[in-house]
């Protein structure tokens, strides 16, 4: 059977949210020839496009014209207040990447989309998403699986979102730096791999006034699921400083699995090196457009993981293609 047998022709897509990762979206729907972009809901009026800018407030009334909406919002705060009551009227695909969240996350937007018979794919991009995918894969191919997750070194826009929240902040950005001894540790036999806490340092540079340097510190290094546990650092700079140095959006990252397999150790990697992180979570939330559409098409509904996703339905090529030339 063809892939899309039962999905729209041509897929409707509109973008809520025009920070980075809303920019990199609209400039990759435009790029796909099985995508038309309806437009971007804002709470601005001035946005720099060509593109349709429709009030975020009035969103509901143009739910007819949208098979998905890209959720380009921040996970700090804008995706727990606003994501559900966009799944009531839309198809949604979002990037939430608070982990500790993601449970409370995917009851929140299931029942919101069931109530409505819309479908949510949560949490998608390459951490959670990819990420995700390959914990479980390699995980799956050994019998007693040692395995551990690095990020960076490169910008968290998560965390680096969580940062500029904060009262009194200008700019900010925050990089995570992996340890390498952790890096080593996980391809090594019984070695003993520190946890995610253990195996990163937070390194936060942030512009603000002089006086508020000491409270900004503060706020940060205890702010819950972002950066208490973890070895952090602020570093306060100067604008120009930021402009010259900070601007900047790389990323990247590995998961490794290793175990023993009767009698002989192995190891599995996936890695990522990111040019500018929006570009390829927005990539990703594209491609995961793809994929609410046609599992929503096929009947599905209510708040759907990565794990959940046939990994055909993300690609523009037919089944049958797929079968011929990538397997």
């Amino acid at each position: 059977m063809n892939q899309t047998a039962s999905a729209p022709t041509r897929i409707r897509v509109a973008i809520a949210g025009y920070g980075n990762l809303g920019k990199s979206a609209e400039q990759l729907v435009k790029r796909q020839a099985d995508m038309d972009l309806v437009g971007i809901f804002s709470r601005r009026d001035n946005l720099d496009t060509d593109t349709r800018v429709l009030p975020a407030a009035d969103a509901a009334r143009y739910a007819d014209e949208v098979d998905v909406l890209l959720l380009c919002l921040g996970s700090a705060t804008d995706i727990p207040e606003q994501a559900a009551e966009f799944a009531v009227h839309f198809n949604t695909v979002d990037t939430y990447d608070n982990h500790a969240l993601i449970p409370e996350h995917r009851a929140k937007m299931d029942a919101a989309a069931c109530e409505t018979a819309h479908l949510s794919l949560i949490s998608t991009g390459w951490d959670p998403g990819l990420f995700s995918l390959n914990r479980v894969i390699g995980a799956s191919l050994f019998p007693e699986p040692q395995q551990a997750t690095f990020w960076g070194p490169g910008v968290s826009q998560g965390h680096s979102d969580a940062i500029r929240r904060i009262p009194g902040v200008i700019r900010g950005v925050q990089y995570t730096v992996p340890n390498e001894d952790a890096v080593a540790a996980a391809k090594t036999a019984g070695a003993e791999i520190p946890t995610g806490k253990q195996a990163h340092v937070r390194r936060c540079v942030v512009v603000a006034d002089e006086t508020d340097h000491d409270r900004i510190r503060e706020t940060i290094v205890n702010m819950p699921d972002y950066f208490v546990g973890y070895e952090t650092t602020v570093e306060f700079v100067s604008e120009e400083e930021f402009e010259r140095e900070h601007t900047g959006m790389p990323h990247g990252g590995r998961v490794i699995t290793s175990g023993d397999l009767s009698g002989s150790h192995s190891s599995v990697e996936f890695g990522l090196e990111l040019g500018r992180n929006p570009d390829f979570t927005a990539a990703m939330l594209v491609a995961s457009a793809r994929a609410a559409a046609r599992m929503h098409a096929s009947g599905r509904v209510g708040a759907v993981t990565v794990f959940e996703v046939p990994p055909y339905l993300y690609s523009p090529q037919p089944l049958d293609q797929l079968v011929a030339g990538s397997l």
